[in-house]
């Protein structure tokens, strides 16, 4: 038997399909919705490496930075509240007579900036890990303005004992961790070492804070001003608390999203990178300029319920881009079957279903193909040899079986525009729905050019 093994596979010839086209057309269209297991395979794959990367980028940002928002700062100044109670008290024999008591009650007022002006300049860098790359930034960041404490020196009852030597500034931020550089505090003319912890930790959790040196005679309109630098990753975002607050960003990053609950007013975006400005009044958010934290317990004020910033996004991420070109499988499976079928009809030639079910996989290939060059030339280069690897194999393939010039060459030149349009498709999303519908209604016209001269027996 195993003697008679090679003469059999030497002498074994594929049969085409029955000549009937209607069951040629089903078995195909079969066969097509079997190729969604390999697509299925392949976006699989792509989804876990994905995943896999972004895993990557958690692990760099956890010791490179995470996505900063900075909160501040924050005047806080402790006082005591004294005020005298004065009742009529009656006693037992029926006489009256007044009592008064002394009652001290202690007291955290918070104040926000009277004027905020936030500079930042953002410098992106790259953090390899393997063959992963992950966006990361450093900013330098300016705050200046000023604070005005006269509300704290007014009482409508009682008296204010302001505990001078106990106020203090809090600034709030996400991940103080990544505070490369600060400068002192400017608090007028004076220079302030920086505190870590916020003392503020249901207000702002995190941060750091600044001891003041303020005392009773002291002018109530004080100007601060300090510079950090800091590292992050993902966005960078200001939470506007100046009763006018402005907020100026630039960066040599070429593909800026403004996230947060504010757009820029004005911004712009060329080659060199892009400059956004915010002017912020302080009646688009719900919280005071002022207020006692001791009478806001049942108040939940949130500083971060409104934010301005960017996220430094990355132009359409590789495995996303392969994602979306996995998305495109059917319609590239669909209209190369549909050539196939023209062919025949055309050449009055018969394909075998191994023959479509050979190309059906080379077609599932080229996103795997496309996924392991990616990862380590660019999605470029990855696409340019995935879709000529590709490309190729199928035309020789089916060159060889059809065995006519015209034809093998009609093929390559479709199977080249189709990836080329497929490309066309992940650079401009905009216009995918379009290209898309293009495509189907030139397959239509494909089929109903071919089959004008059918006979109903065919």
């Amino acid at each position: 038997m195993s003697e008679q093994l090679p003469t059999l596979l030497t002498n074994y010839r594929l049969r085409p399909l029955p000549q009937s086209l209607g069951f040629r057309t089903l078995s195909i269209m079969l066969l097509g919705l079997l190729m969604l297991i390999p697509l299925f395979v392949a976006a699989k794959i792509v989804k876990e490496r994905g995943l896999y990367y972004q895993e990557i980028r958690h692990e760099i940002a956890e010791s490179w930075g995470k996505k900063q928002t900075l909160t501040g700062p924050v005047l806080v100044v402790p006082y005591v509240e004294h005020f005298t109670n004065v009742d009529t008290v009656t006693d037992e024999n029926g006489e009256s007579r007044v009592v008064s008591k002394d009652i001290y009650n202690d007291r955290t007022a918070i104040l926000l900036p009277e004027a905020l002006e936030i500079r930042t300049d953002i410098t992106e860098e790259h953090n390899q890990r393997g063959m992963y790359d992950a966006l990361v930034y450093s900013a330098n960041i300016s705050l200046t303005g000023k604070f005005n404490h006269a509300n704290v020196l007014k009482s409508n009852e009682g008296e204010r004992r302001i505990l001078w030597d106990k106020a203090f500034i809090a600034i709030g931020l996400d991940d103080p961790r990544a505070i490369d550089t600060a400068s002192n505090f400017f608090w007028n003319d004076g220079r302030i070492s920086l505190e870590p912890g916020t003392n503020l930790n249901k207000l702002l959790p995190a941060g750091f804070h600044i001891p003041l040196s303020v005392n009773a005679d002291s002018n109530p309109s004080n100007e601060f001003k300090l510079t950090l630098s800091l590292r992050g990753s993902d966005g960078l975002y200001f939470a506007p608390l100046g009763e006018n607050t402005k907020i100026l960003m630039t960066s040599a990053w070429t593909h800026p999203s403004f996230h947060g609950e504010l757009q820029p007013d004005t911004n712009a975006v060329s080659e060199e990178g892009f400059h956004a400005e915010w002017e912020v009044p302080h009646l688009v958010r719900s919280y005071p300029q002022y207020w006692v934290m001791e009478d806001s317990v049942d108040k939940a004020y949130d500083l971060h319920e409104i934010t301005a910033g960017v996220s430094l996004d990355e132009p359409a991420p590789l495995y996303s881009r392969i994602a979306r070109a996995i998305k495109y499988g059917v319609l590239c499976v669909t209209l190369t079957f549909v050539a196939f079928l023209a062919f025949e009809i055309s050449l009055k030639r018969r394909l075998h279903v191994l023959h479509y079910g050979v190309v059906g996989v080379a077609l599932s290939l080229f996103y795997l193909i496309l996924l392991a060059l990616a990862e380590h030339i660019g999605f470029f280069y990855a696409y340019i040899a995935a879709a000529s690897t590709v490309v190729l194999s199928i035309t020789i393939y089916i060159g060889t079986i059809l065995r006519h010039a015209r034809s093998t060459v009609g093929l390559f030149l479709l199977l080249t525009s189709l990836y080329g349009l497929l490309y066309l498709l992940l650079e401009r999303e905009n216009y995918a729905l379009l290209v898309g519908v293009g495509l189907l209604v030139l397959a239509m016209s494909i089929m109903m050019f071919v089959t004008q001269h059918l006979k109903q027996t065919d």
